[in-house]
């Protein structure tokens, strides 16, 4: 019985993984189930029938305006913002081929973090209002997490090409470097945008807009159809650069390509969500135990698995200890941390 459905459209043919299919399927129907928990979940508790209702424009109107404008964008946000740096991280571990890769370890995120601060310091005016479209917000980012990869890239690498044990130390050390200059920032801008910042940058979603929603949306999904037309591409990337040349892959161009897609979609969820640490790390580990390495499956299972991750951690962020009220990004880093010093072991030889 054979592993694959054939598709065609037109004179393409393409190959569908029947397990990677019914691994999507039922991770999407996990999304949309805990997305109905977290939106009936809170001070005001709304039960799974009624929220499904509310989203669909019945039922009463108190539930609605709860449902669709008071929590609906914030969950959204989180899912947006874990499927970017799920992505992000899938794309660095494979072009770097270091398991321990990820936007916030090698610096991406530190990068992204200093750029968006510095923009809210810029632009924000005393009744803590921006001058200037939050549209804009993305595009600092972008150039903070561009600045910073590439930066961390060059100095990882040599004739040999790139050192995956220097990469990662090349970008914690810069990464601490970036994050005091962010702290300098905050301390010498005013009161609100250092206690604003301070939130942010621990990685929280409280607070989301259907504004930010509308910003976000088209930038994670859009570079993420992008990256599928590339997951061949990124495929190659693991062979090695030799191999990869030989076998007719253009590496150097694929790589540049792929660092911008990587740090992109870093760079667009850190400047909604915050430094919401580690996401980029686990999300494709547990991606690859459960379809393999091949990316065509990886990227959407880690943008799946991302996105759930920063879904629930959010929810226990904001119910766990209510009324007080925990910043999303807490809870995934006590979960990453212990996990990246398990990565280290295990991968010490």
């Amino acid at each position: 019985m054979s592993k694959y459905w054939e598709l065609k459209l037109g004179s393409s043919r393409f190959l569908i993984n029947k397990k990677s299919f019914a691994i999507i399927f039922t991770l999407t129907l996990l999304i949309m189930a805990a997305i109905v928990v977290s939106l009936g979940i809170g001070q005001m508790v709304i039960w799974p029938i009624d929220v499904v209702k509310a989203i669909f424009g019945y039922g009463e109107e108190m539930h609605k305006l709860v449902v669709n404008d008071f929590r609906m964008p914030r969950i959204l946000l989180a899912v947006l913002a874990g499927a970017g740096l799920a992505m992000s991280g899938a794309i660095l571990q494979g072009i770097i081929r270091n398991p321990l890769a990820s936007p916030d370890i090698i610096g991406i995120t530190a990068g992204a973090a200093l750029s968006t601060v510095g923009f809210l310091v810029v632009f924000s005016d005393r009744s803590s209002s921006l001058t200037v479209s939050i549209q804009w917000l993305p595009l600092a980012s972008l150039i903070g997490a561009v600045l910073m990869g590439f930066f961390v890239y060059l100095l990882a690498t040599n004739r040999n090409g790139v050192q995956p044990v220097k990469l990662v130390l090349i970008g914690v050390g810069l990464s601490a470097a970036v994050e005091a200059v962010t702290t300098m920032i905050m301390t010498f801008g005013p009161i609100y945008t250092a206690a604003r910042a301070n939130i942010w940058l621990t990685g929280s979603v409280n607070g989301a807009t259907w504004e930010q929603v509308g910003t976000i949306t088209p930038w994670v999904v859009g570079l993420g159809i992008i990256l599928m037309f590339y997951t061949t591409q990124l495929n190659m990337q693991g062979l090695g650069d030799d191999i990869a040349t030989n076998a007719g892959a253009r590496v150097q161009r694929d790589r540049l390509v792929l660092l911008v897609l990587a740090t992109a979609l870093a760079g667009g969820s850190v400047a909604f969500a915050g430094g919401i640490g580690f996401v980029g790390l686990m999300a494709p580990h547990i991606a690859r135990r459960l379809v393999g390495s091949v990316f065509s499956s990886l990227i959407p299972v880690s943008a799946l698995i991302g996105g759930l991750i920063v879904l629930v951690a959010d929810l226990i962020a904001r119910t766990a200890f209510a009324p007080l009220e925990i910043p999303a990004g807490v809870f995934t880093s006590l979960i990453g941390a212990p996990y990246f010093i398990y990565l280290l072991f295990k991968t010490r030889k």
